[in-house]
């Protein structure tokens, strides 16, 4: 075997071994998310009282920002492939950009839930929406009915028996559940917001073409993991929560 023919082997070996890691590290983070969205309808199901509350709509347009951002830097990818170094930059530039954008959304999005009383850790009592429009409450099952500043049983008609007392005293699991799954989903966009300022370095050095792409070959994968995973955290909350 030739010097020329042990380098190609070699090179090779070395990217399947980068792609195996890669898919390797996906899949660890898929076996997390995995394990906090079975907690959570765990959670629900056995919780004595359960906030659905309405998502703030700045998600939605956070989604539509990151699904776009996932097809700039697939175009990044095609550039270098096609061996034109000089567009594969812009691509991945304005997907740092749609990356940052996304991130902001999110800020905003935590900031309003904080306004109306959702928090990391937080009472129910603390919500201060508007009851039946933007939330309701659940006790095993049973959405509560609210009169005045009290809630009821849906059975408990003459309104006797009120469950104020016992549910300041109750956490609202619901939302701390929201923010974990979120805040833990932006953990790794940070992450891949590093990756992105890196591969725009190296695509304004020009170091992506075709002979010499899977740097930006693992990113573009990462990024479009974690687009795909925000869309599922979404649908996730939004309808099974």
């Amino acid at each position: 075997m030739s010097e020329q023919e042990e380098t190609a082997e070699r090179k090779a070996r070395m990217i399947k071994a980068k792609r195996n890691l890669t898919f390797l590290m996906l899949f660890s983070i898929v076996m997390f998310f995995a394990g906090l969205t079975s907690a959570y309808m765990v959670s629900k199901g056995g919780s004595e009282y359960w906030v659905n509350f309405r998502l703030p709509e700045i998600f939605w347009w956070s989604t539509g920002i990151i699904i776009i951002s996932s097809l700039t830097i697939h175009m990044a990818l095609v550039q270098a492939r096609k061996d034109r170094k000089r567009s594969v930059a812009p691509w991945v530039l304005i997907t740092l950009a749609l990356g940052l954008g996304f991130s902001a959304s999110q800020l905003k999005g935590w900031g309003a839930l904080l306004k109306d009383g959702y928090a990391l850790a937080s009472r129910l009592k603390n919500v201060n929406e508007v009851y039946g429009t933007d939330y309701t409450i659940e006790r095993r099952g049973l959405t509560l009915v609210k009169n005045g500043d009290l809630y009821y049983l849906p059975d408990d008609k003459a309104f006797t028996r009120p469950l104020n007392a016992e549910m300041d005293e109750s956490m609202n699991a619901a939302s701390s559940y929201f923010f974990v799954l979120t805040y833990a989903h932006f953990a790794h966009i940070i992450g891949g917001l590093i990756a992105l300022l890196v591969m725009s370095v190296k695509a304004l050095l020009g170091r992506y073409g075709r002979e010499d792409h899977q740097g930006l070959w693992a990113g573009t994968i990462f990024w479009h993991f974690l687009a795909g995973l925000w869309v599922y955290l979404l649908l996730f909350l939004a309808y099974v929560h």
